[in-house]
Parts: C-alpha cells; structure tokens; sequence
C-alpha cells in the first residue's frame, strides 16, 4: 500500500457511525509502558516492557439527531465502548481498534458560533490494536454470507483478535466467524478454531479473540450466519506477529 492521506476514513463507536460527525482526530495511540530494570553497574537506563495502553481521542460537531454525536456521546456511558478507526474504506486497508473508557465530552464554543466537544477514549483492559478490515468499511448484507479474503502474506503462530460493530439489523441474530486458508480459494476456507464472535441480535459491537497459540493462515475472511434480512456491519481483525502480544 503507498503513501496515503486521511481523506475518506470512518470512526465507529459501539456499533455506530459518527464519521459524519467527527472533525478530526487528536491520538491515536497506544504502546508499552517501559520499567525502569537499571542495575548500579549501568552508567545509563535499562528498560523493559510493562503494561499496554492506548488511546484514541477526536473532535466532534454538535449533532442531537438521533443516535448521532451527541445523542452517543452526551451522557458518559461507564461501560466499555469499543471503537474502530478506519485509514480509508476499502478492503485490506488499515484499522485502529480499542477497547476504552469514555472519560470527557468537553464542550467549546468559538467566537465565530462554531460548537465542538473533544472527546477522550483511553483504554481499558486492552491497549490499541492496529490491524486490518475484512469488510470495506461498514457492509449490507440480506442474507448469510461469507466476504472476500484479504492477503496478509504469510501465516502466523500467535493468533488473532476481532472487532465488529453492527449498525443496522433486521432478523434474529448473527455470528461472525473469522476463516482461513493458504489462498484465496473461496470453498476451502476453514473456520479458525475460536474464531467466532458471541451472536448478537441488535446494533452494537463485540471483540473476541483465539487463543495466542492459534495458527492463523496467510488469507482471512469473515463468515456471517443467522437469520436476518438486513445486516450492516463492519469487521477488523488483529494477526498476532508475536507470542504473547494478546493482552
């Protein structure tokens, strides 16, 4: 993938799109904490890896319709949130994913009667993930279906994580189910083991994740079963290029 700008990208916050809503973004962050392991016999610092955290904070415009910023926003929820941010909606393309902590929706309002919030998302339980979408941006579907692979060009030993949020839904429930195959084959692709998502049966969003010893081979898709007749949604997964990088 070459250079690209940030034009054209997409922030979902527990399963709805505020893009539209969403004037820029601050950081989008996250990493190790480093510890400081400095013997007496070191005439500089010596660090190792401690806790992961992460970060993602944003500017939004005042919005009251429904489900948009402020009606999503306004009222602080104290429960998880889950966000995923999109470098542009095409299949493959990049995705910054998170579980965090809605701590402020701070309200200014300039001299010229423009009225924004800044809103601050760490993480919780989770530091940040970049990983890859398997849908491009947000997807419809009326009916179970699988997507189309992406290539990640090689296999890995260490597992995967996912993020969904699903927008719209009309029908029963739906799971969303990662699989893999060596090539983009459509009718050998297999179920990984762990793979799949808890059913949902309304909007929202979820992660999950394999265990990190799963082998995670070189094309993934998501699978989506259930009944329903109308679905929009929208999937990224992490591959784990290392042992223990699921927190």
């Amino acid at each position: 993938m070459a250079k690209t700008s940030g034009l054209g990208d997409n922030l979902y916050v527990g399963g709805y799109d505020l893009s539209n809503d969403v004037g820029s973004l601050g950081t989008i962050g996250g990493g190790v904490a480093p510890l400081e392991v400095t013997g007496i016999d070191k005439s500089a610092f010596e660090r190792i890896g401690g806790l992961r955290d992460g970060r993602i904070e944003y500017n939004a415009f005042l919005n009251t319709a429904a489900d948009k910023a402020h009606d999503r926003l306004g009222n602080l929820p104290t429960t998880d949130t889950i966000l995923t941010y999109c470098r542009g909606t095409t299949l493959g393309n990049p995705a910054a994913m998170l579980v965090g902590k809605q701590l402020s929706y701070d309200g200014t309002r300039a001299a010229d009667g423009g009225i924004a919030f800044d809103v601050s998302e760490p993480g919780n339980g989770f530091g940040l993930e970049w990983g890859r979408q398997l849908t491009p941006g947000q997807q419809l579907l009326g009916a179970a279906g699988a997507g189309t692979g992406v290539d990640f060009t090689a296999a890995t030993a260490f597992g995967a994580q996912a993020y969904v949020h699903v927008m719209l839904f009309t029908g029963t429930s739906c799971t969303f189910t990662l699989q893999d195959f060596t090539a983009d084959t459509p009718a050998s692709y297999a179920n990984i083991t762990g793979g799949a998502s808890v059913a949902m049966t309304a909007i929202g969003s979820q992660r999950w994740a394999t265990a990190n010893t799963q082998t995670i081979r070189r094309w993934v898709r998501v699978n989506v079963t259930g009944t329903f007749s109308a679905l929009l949604f929208a999937v990224s997964v992490v591959k784990n290029d290392v042992a223990g990088q699921l927190f």
